[in-house]
């Protein structure tokens, strides 16, 4: 066993000898024993973004805090069967620093596994490689991604890219963006895992972080990959804030007959950590797992989880 091993199990040793309670005591005494300047920033960016319960300090809520304590302690079980899926040290030394971070504000661990030389999404020491691509990019937004896409892997990788977005501005956005190249088609559809209504629920801060809502005045039409595209498709990154989970129900059957690479924001619930990887897993087995972060080490966000077909890349173990 070796250092990052040990530092895991012993995290979730001391996390299962410790009550939801006691573990929400030594998260919120870590949080109050950072910098105030800091306790502050990270209060907004919680607040502003509303995805993992909220932080008012002065009125002594600290919700979100206590959803960490929960998670933490009700899936050890599932933290280690994640632990032992991934295909290299980097991968298993980042869940570490997540959950250490979660845990006590742990940033120098978490520091040491953002520096990464690679775009966004496009770790060439997990994907080398591509080529006659049918690419799928759910929250296209500006056309970032597929930008990053082309310039790392050049414009003859690809065959056909879908760009999924749900506002106007977005669309309009992409399409200006990605004007210069061909074989792209624009879809101004929410993903989901059935067809239904829902509504957009905007957000004042970043356009990007635009996600659904069961209520609302901007109807939107879900539908499922499955259905909107009958094509195989070999590479699926979704980024749509909070509904990758939904997303992937609704294209089980391309994980199961295409086996396409996966690139997964894994960051907007506490649980997807976890769950993606295992839900993916139970569609199709034939998948080596990764994990890399583009965030900060303030607060683990943009957190992507890769799937990989065991054909497709070397277990970089071996």
């Amino acid at each position: 066993m070796n250092n990052v091993d040990k530092d895991f199990y012993n995290l979730l040793n001391k996390l299962n000898k410790m009550s939801t309670n006691e573990i929400y005591i030594n998260i919120k005494n870590s949080f109050l024993n950072i910098p105030q300047e800091t306790q502050n920033a990270i209060e907004k960016f919680f607040n502003e973004f509303n995805f993992w319960g909220s932080i008012d300090i002065q009125n002594n809520n600290f919700s979100a805090l206590k959803e960490k304590a929960y998670t933490l302690k009700n899936n050890i079980k599932e933290f280690a069967n994640l632990y032992n899926s991934f295909n290299d040290y980097k991968s298993k030394k980042l869940l570490y620093a997540i959950l250490n971070n979660w845990f006590c504000y742990d940033f120098i661990t978490l520091s040491t596994c953002l520096n990464n030389p690679y775009k966004h999404y496009f770790d060439l020491d997990i994907i080398p490689h591509c080529q006659n691509e049918v690419i799928v990019d759910l929250g296209a937004y500006i056309g970032d991604t597929i930008l990053d896409y082309l310039q790392t892997y050049g414009e003859l990788s690809y065959k056909k890219i879908y760009c999924y977005d749900i506002t106007d501005q977005s669309v309009a956005f992409l399409k200006n963006n990605l004007s210069p190249y061909k074989n792209i088609i624009y879809r101004q559809k929410a993903i989901s895992d059935k067809k239904e209504i829902r509504y957009l629920s905007q957000n004042n801060i970043s356009s990007s972080a635009n996600k659904t809502s069961s209520k609302g005045t901007i109807k939107l039409n879900t539908t499922t990959l499955d259905s909107d595209i009958k094509e195989k498709i070999t590479l699926l990154k979704m980024d749509i804030e909070g509904d990758e989970e939904k997303a992937i129900i609704g294209c089980k059957k391309h994980i199961q007959k295409d086996t396409p690479k996966l690139l997964i924001s894994v960051y907007h619930n506490n649980n997807h950590l976890w769950k993606i990887p295992k839900l993916i897993k139970s569609f199709n087995n034939k998948y080596n797992f990764y994990l890399r972060c583009y965030g900060n080490c303030i607060y683990p966000t943009e957190i992507v989880l890769f799937a990989i077909p065991h054909n497709n890349k070397k277990n970089l173990l071996n």
